[in-house]
């Protein structure tokens, strides 16, 4: 069976030397490029060729082989408090079996499984060994993403910013604007419009005292 797995791929892996008896382990480490895209959209993720160190465990299973292992990266993104950019270290578990295309889940040859749509419907949720490759990627991708903060912060008591005028609380922590009871405000309006009311009449006042004096 031809194979659409690229082995020069940093993230396909070769199974031939693990082989097929069940038992058999293999432990392999590698550091591999970040695919494109590779976080959570918008909010923080590994970027793009940024080096991924992958601690992995293969055993061989009777339906294909099972993976464990560990991707440790580091992530970029912005705090969602202050907005300043961050880093944030990320170690990601993950364990998936790749299974034999040409065995079912109890390990038997899928040529003993007379159901074509039970094979069907299971192999919409299974990933296969392809000519002895697999391909990590969809893997890593899922664990990377649920190992990131939704609501990263660049520190735990990050104070963000000012509501009011939006300074960095951290650069600036005793920053505060005086509040004033916006009921308090009401009536301290209307005792202004009073007291200059009352100065209007007493302009009127006096102007009319010295025109007496003239006369």
């Amino acid at each position: 069976m031809s194979t659409r797995l690229d082995h020069r791929n940093p993230l396909v892996f070769d199974t031939h030397e693990l082989g097929r008896r069940p038992g058999a382990l293999q432990r392999l480490s590698r550091t591999a490029d970040a695919p494109k895209d590779f976080g959570i959209d918008g909010v923080i993720g590994v970027p793009e060729g940024a080096p991924m160190e992958l601690d992995l465990r293969l055993e061989s299973v009777m339906e294909g082989v099972l993976v464990t292992g560990t991707a440790r990266a580091a992530a970029e993104g912005d705090c969602v408090r202050c907005l300043e950019p961050l880093r944030h270290e990320v170690a990601a578990d993950f364990q998936e079996l790749f299974t034999y295309p040409d065995a079912d889940d109890r390990g038997r040859s899928r040529a003993a499984t007379p159901d074509k749509d039970t094979v069907d419907a299971e192999d919409e949720d299974t990933l296969f060994l392809e000519d002895g490759l697999f391909d990590l990627e969809p893997v890593l991708r899922d664990a990377v993403v649920l190992a990131l903060p939704m609501q990263p912060v660049c520190q735990e008591d990050c104070a963000g910013l000012c509501s009011d005028c939006g300074i960095n609380l951290n650069e600036n922590p005793g920053h505060h604007h005086d509040a004033v009871d916006i009921r308090w405000a009401a009536l301290q309006g209307l005792a202004e419009t009073v007291q200059d009311g009352e100065k209007d009449n007493m302009g009127g006042a006096e102007a009319g005292v010295d025109e007496k004096q003239e006369k």
